[in-house]
């Protein structure tokens, strides 16, 4: 596989998912971004704008064996994970596997259950792997986490720990669709009852795993020079330093926003990273990493108008 081959992959996979989902070609983008750059995904949206949908039919697309938790408040670890469980026919300890051993996970309404159970996610989030009894088992080479929360409702919700928060590559805002593409969902869905399944659209696999990891191996091989790496950077440092915010971004995200701004020049058709990347990025990359001063908060300013602030100041390289 080469460069050039990477971006009718992209193409392929979003004519795929738009026979199911109307719109959300930003989201798509971002979520093909993570998969080549092997990052996790936070949606953040309001109940009913296709969220664990897009998830099923992104999946889909690409062969990727799903598993899906619905996160409550009385979920345990070992829900997630799963537990070794003692035989009385053998009289031996059998590992019962849990949902996390797939390849694409949905963690729907994550911020429903408490830091336990959310704490779960950490090792496989970081080292896809999992530790049960003292004993360590591998994950997926491709396995991805996508999780869901609902920014409205603010009871029986745990928010996540910045520890966790800082594992996912992005944070991204589902919103609304406009009154156009709200017209075209009640026509397409609007006669079918019960949830959507992704095999009703006839969503065809147009990966499989040889062809997602040769895109990886490729999207790692994109040119960073020394200049874009200097503004990645800079621009992370200056989360730092701004006096908007208490608590800038990691180390962690500036190596991540690198590998997605590689991503995305590959799915472009380039073989090498501009600051354009960096900038269409960094929103989604920092939003969930920094904390607003107090200053910021009664102003009422948020953490994406702090970003795009910082991204204005920032010199970039030409």
């Amino acid at each position: 596989m080469k460069v050039e081959d990477i971006k009718p992959l992209g193409e392929s996979i979003h004519a795929e998912i738009a026979k199911a989902i109307v719109g959300q070609e930003e989201i798509v983008d971002h979520l093909l971004i993570a998969l080549f750059s092997s990052g996790h995904c936070l949606l953040e949206g309001p109940p009913g704008t296709a969220k664990t949908f897009l998830a099923q039919c992104f999946s889909r697309s690409l062969g990727l064996d799903y598993g899906r938790i619905q996160f409550t408040p009385d979920l345990m670890p070992s829900d997630i994970i799963g537990a070794n469980l003692f035989n009385f026919q053998t009289s031996e300890f059998k590992l019962t596997r849990g949902p996390i051993f797939c390849e694409l996970l949905l963690a729907d309404e994550i911020n429903r259950t408490p830091p336990k159970s959310q704490a779960a996610l950490l090792e496989a989030m970081q080292e896809r792997a999992v530790t049960i009894d003292g004993e360590t088992h591998a994950l997926s080479d491709r396995f991805m986490v996508v999780a869901t929360q609902n920014p409205i409702e603010q009871q029986g919700v745990y928010p996540l720990p910045e520890a966790q928060l800082d594992r996912f590559l992005f944070k991204l805002a589902v919103g609304y669709p406009s009154e156009e593409e709200e017209q075209k969902i009640v026509t397409v869905h609007g006669s079918r009852f019960g949830a959507p399944k992704a095999a009703d659209f006839a969503i065809e696999c147009v990966a499989d795993k040889a062809l997602i990891a040769a895109a990886i191996e490729v999207v790692a091989s994109v040119k960073l020079v020394p200049d874009v790496t200097n503004y990645i950077v800079s621009l992370i440092r200056a989360t730092r330093e701004t006096a908007d915010l208490d608590a800038g971004a990691s180390p962690r995200a500036a190596a991540m926003l690198a590998s997605a701004a590689r991503s995305r020049a590959a799915l472009d058709g380039r073989d090498y990273v501009i600051p354009d990347d960096v900038k269409a990025l960094a929103p989604a990359v920092l939003r969930h990493r920094v904390i607003l001063s107090a200053a910021a908060e009664i102003d009422g300013r948020d953490a994406d108008s702090i970003v795009e602030k910082l991204i204005e100041q920032v010199e970039a390289p030409r």
